[in-house]
């Protein structure tokens, strides 16, 4: 591989950097998506500016891509100037790789194949709908999912849902399809997104910088999602989990790892 120089120190040019270096010829095999944050603002780009007015800060850069491609993201990143974490490799390799860049004091998370926090979003066939970042459905959930929620992902849902509208399908919608396939069948998965959409807009409430036409736009498809979500037929697994309820946990622990 070639050398691609050393990291810059901003967020968003080294974002461009890295995406306009997964353009070149060479690079073109290597599906490597955003998610997180930069995803979010990247994506957003009429309303990108909420992270900012509302306090919104970048700590890392994350991608998500295929486990088949492993070898090449570790080529590529390699050639980024980033230092890959040996013992994250070690520990979890086959679904997650780390990488450092030391002199900005950062680092690259890449998940491969499917996000696996609270609930796991299952990427497989995914990552191709988007060039840029996860398709909105995933990066809709990607926040949703999180069973004990923080207000940075507040944030980034308000953003979202602020730029985009659900649809049926991936072509500038959240497509609802694919939501409701996860929690159709998942009553877990159902309970900890539905709860985090009330949260959602409970927050609408508390942030001054948004407009009142901001606050009708977001609360007003955040309805529209929860009613398409309850309306929808449930699976039977879907209808005896619910019956055992909250008296057994619903999602799965979340460990954060020290890197």
């Amino acid at each position: 591989m070639p050398d691609y120089g050393k990291p810059k120190s901003d967020f968003n040019e080294e974002k461009e950097r890295l995406l306009s270096l997964l353009e070149r010829e060479e690079n073109r095999d290597i599906i490597m998506r955003l998610l997180g944050a930069l995803a979010f603002y990247t994506k957003c780009q009429k309303f990108n500016y909420l992270q900012k007015n509302l306090g919104r800060v970048f700590t890392d850069i994350d991608f998500a891509s295929y486990r088949k491609q492993s070898i090449r993201v570790r080529e590529f990143l390699t050639a980024c100037g980033y230092k890959e974490d040996k013992q994250v490799t070690q520990l979890f390799g086959t679904s997650r790789l780390v990488f450092h860049d030391f002199d900005n004091e950062r680092h690259i998370d890449v998940f491969f194949d499917a996000l696996s926090f609270s609930h796991t979003i299952n990427l497989k066939g995914r990552l191709e709908k988007e060039k840029i970042t996860l398709p909105l459905a995933e990066l809709f959930l990607e926040k949703m999912q999180i069973a004990k929620i923080n207000e940075k992902d507040v944030i980034d849902t308000i953003m979202l849902l602020r730029e985009y509208d659900f649809g049926d399908d991936d072509n500038e919608h959240i497509n609802k399809i694919i939501i409701l396939r996860y929690l159709t069948k998942d009553w877990g998965f159902w309970k900890t997104v539905t709860d985090n959409l009330k949260t959602v807009k409970e927050f609408l409430g508390k942030y001054p910088q948004l407009t009142d036409e901001d606050r009708k736009i977001v609360s007003g498809r955040i309805d529209y999602i929860l009613n398409e979500i309850n309306k929808a037929p449930k699976s039977l697994k879907w209808k005896m989990r619910s019956r055992i309820g909250t008296k057994v946990k619903w999602y799965q622990d979340v460990d954060e790892l020290e890197v």
